[in-house]
Order: C-alpha cells, then structure tokens, then sequence
C-alpha cells in the first residue's frame, strides 16, 4: 500500500500515553468526588476522550482502579529521589510526607474495592515496598545532614499521619494529616547550639 499525503498517520504513542495519565488522573478525581460507583463513560467524558480510548488503556473497571492506585505509588516513589535532588535533606522529607497524605487518601478512596480484586494484596505488597524505600532515603539523608534526629523507624513518621486518618478525624482529615507533618517535623529537629 502506497502512503499519500492524505492517508492519516497514526498518532504517535506520546499521544497515547497522555491520553492514559488523562485517564488515570480523571478517574482518581471523579472517584473522590463522586464515589467508587461512578460510571467509566462519566469518567472518560471528564477527561476528554471516547470510552474506546478508556477501555483501550483500561479493559475492566478492575484495571482502572489497579492503575490509578500503581500510578499514585508510582509518583509517591519518584518523587523521593526527584526531591532528594532538588531540595535541602528536611525540605525534601516535609515535602515528600505530605505528598503521602494525598497518596493516603487517594489509597482511603480506592482501598475497599482493591480489597476484593485479585491481586490487591500483592499490590499493597509492592506499594509498602516502595514506600518503605523512600521515607528511608529521605530519613537517612536528613540525618546524615545533622539536621534531624530519629530515635524511631521511619515508618512510625508515616504511622502517625496515617494515624490521624483513621482516629474518625472525619471529612477534612487531611488537613489534620498535614499539620501532623508539620509537628513531627518541628519534633526531630536537632535544636541549634547557642554562641
């Protein structure tokens, strides 16, 4: 077959996989809006694209919620080694634990329905792995710059603002979640010496 001037080209893959973080991200945000319930064609309108194009990157509802919460750990991931790159060792920890409140509640949202898919535990199981990996990177870098001092694993840091979710702190408990972080920051701050 002979390509002409007007037979279309096929959008490049870049395309597609923007249209699949659209996808995703449009789908975490109907889900907390609108509940776990909401229909794929509601979510596939909010994000601009035809239901062919939500069931070509996401076959089942299943696969969806498993790639919105995979994506959410994802970036939750990255982006201890983006922020130990960019910003001063405590600055990268504050930041990166309230990134985890939005992670957190996004995993509150989607938990229930990952609980009955096959597969949901070793998910978590990947997730925690993760996590554990991160809040490590960015503890240890904290206390290697003097900055800080930890008396406690990391993950207790996480267990407290998680913490603060699961106490019946009700609509609204992120920001709780989020001052958490701000205490328990101000908390391992080594005191600075006098003259």
């Amino acid at each position: 077959m002979v390509i002409s001037a007007q037979t279309p080209v096929r959008k490049p893959r870049a395309d597609a996989e923007r249209n699949r973080l659209k996808l995703l991200a449009t789908a975490k945000d109907v889900f907390a809006s609108k509940g776990m319930d909401v229909g794929l064609e509601e979510i596939a309108r909010a994000a601009g694209v035809g239901i062919g194009t939500l069931y070509r990157h996401f076959p089942t509802r299943e696969a969806l919620i498993e790639q919105v919460y995979r994506n959410e750990a994802n970036q939750l991931g990255a982006a201890a080694e983006r922020l130990a790159a960019e910003h001063p060792p405590v600055e990268a920890l504050r930041t990166w634990m309230l990134l985890f409140v939005e992670y957190f509640a996004t995993k509150q949202i989607i938990a229930g329905a990952l609980a009955t898919m096959v597969g949901g535990r070793e998910l978590y199981a990947v997730s925690s792995a993760q996590i554990t990996q991160s809040i490590g990177l960015l503890t240890d870098r904290a206390i290697a710059s003097g900055e800080i001092r930890l008396t406690v694993e990391p993950l207790d840091l996480l267990r407290a603002v998680i913490g603060v979710a699961n106490v019946g702190a009700g609509p609204g408990w992120e920001a709780h979640a989020r001052a958490m972080v701000d205490i328990l920051i101000a908390g391992l701050r080594v005191p600075a010496r006098s003259g």
